[in-house]
């Protein structure tokens, strides 16, 4: 009796990780949520709040553009330098990095 159970309880130990690998949620794609991409910015167009957030500001000597005006900032999403008014969000520039 001992002996069958000690075979039932390994052969359950074992199992355990394979059943819970095969479940629907294995299965589906991981997406990332958190950074839509965009394909292309439209000079004119405002940048979004979320893509707002995410925008990194970089230094313009450093990527060797050109001093923004007043009023405007470069930023860096994904792979692209956008040019942006501060308050506006309005998209003045937009420089698609190699």
């Amino acid at each position: 009796m001992n002996r069958l159970f000690s075979i039932l309880l390994a052969a359950a130990i074992v199992a355990a990780p394979m059943a819970l690998a095969t479940g629907a949620d294995a299965a589906a794609p991981q997406r990332d949520s958190h950074s839509p991409r965009h394909h292309s910015w439209i000079r004119g167009h405002r940048i979004s709040e979320t893509d707002r957030r995410r925008a990194a500001s970089v230094d313009y000597r450093r990527y060797r553009l050109q001093p923004p005006p007043h009023g405007r900032r470069w930023v860096r999403i994904d792979n692209s330098f956008l040019l942006i008014g501060i308050n506006s969000g309005l998209i003045s520039k937009v420089v698609t990095a190699r």
